[in-house]
Formats: C-alpha cells, sequence, structure tokens
C-alpha cells in the first residue's frame, strides 16, 4: 500500500505555497506500451497555462476512452521528467486504493482550466 502509516513531517506554510496545484481537463489520452509498469500518455488542457503532457499509472480503474473530458488536479511546478523516450510535463494527482491502484483526484464540481487549488 502506498499510504504511510503515520503522518509525514511538517513543511512550513511557504513551502506548501510553492506547490504549484491546477485543474486541468484530459483532452486526450492513449496506451504508453513503451512504459515499463502500465501507463497512459495524457494530455491535460490547463488553460492559460496550456495543454501539457504527463504520464498516468491509471490503467486499473480507468480506460483512454472514459479519460477524455475529466477534470482532474495537477502539480505543475515540478519541472519536466522523462520516462523512456516520453517527456512528461506535469503530474497528475490521485490517491491508492486499497491494492495500490491509482484513482484521480478531482474537483468536486466545473472549475476553470488552470485553477489554482486553495
Amino acid at each position: 500500500m502506498y499510504a504511510p502509516a503515520e503522518a509525514m513531517d511538517d513543511i512550513s506554510w511557504k513551502h506548501f505555497e510553492q506547490t504549484d496545484l491546477r485543474a486541468g481537463t484530459i483532452v486526450a489520452a492513449k496506451e504508453f506500451p513503451e512504459a515499463r509498469k502500465p501507463a497512459y500518455k495524457l494530455q491535460v488542457d490547463l488553460g492559460p497555462l496550456g495543454i501539457k503532457k504527463t504520464s498516468a499509472q491509471i490503467t486499473q480503474h480507468y480506460r483512454p476512452q472514459e479519460l477524455v473530458g475529466l477534470q482532474v488536479i495537477c502539480v505543475v511546478n515540478l519541472g519536466k521528467k522523462q520516462i523512456g523516450s516520453f517527456m512528461s510535463e506535469v503530474l497528475v494527482t490521485g490517491f491508492a486504493d486499497e491494492n495500490g491502484d491509482i484513482l484521480l483526484a478531482r474537483p468536486a464540481g466545473y472549475v476553470p482550466n488552470g485553477s489554482k487549488l486553495m
């Protein structure tokens, strides 16, 4: 399981404020067969930040065709990460279920793409 048994050490409020979490809508999703672990390649519309690419290991709970149109919460300021031949630009967030499979973190209702999590 992914969840630690206890809470992590405290961070400063300033460190939390430096984490840029934004809402975006998945506009494209396709299989990522070259990935070491089963994953999809996603394109996420983050409004004024543009459309960003990411890879997500969410194949247990989602199919590519049902992902398009879903709003998700992304970390947009982690920098780029090379995943095989693919360059990921943002991190789509989620929670591990009891089997360690990821369920996407999503806004409870529609918000404009690029909206910052407060």
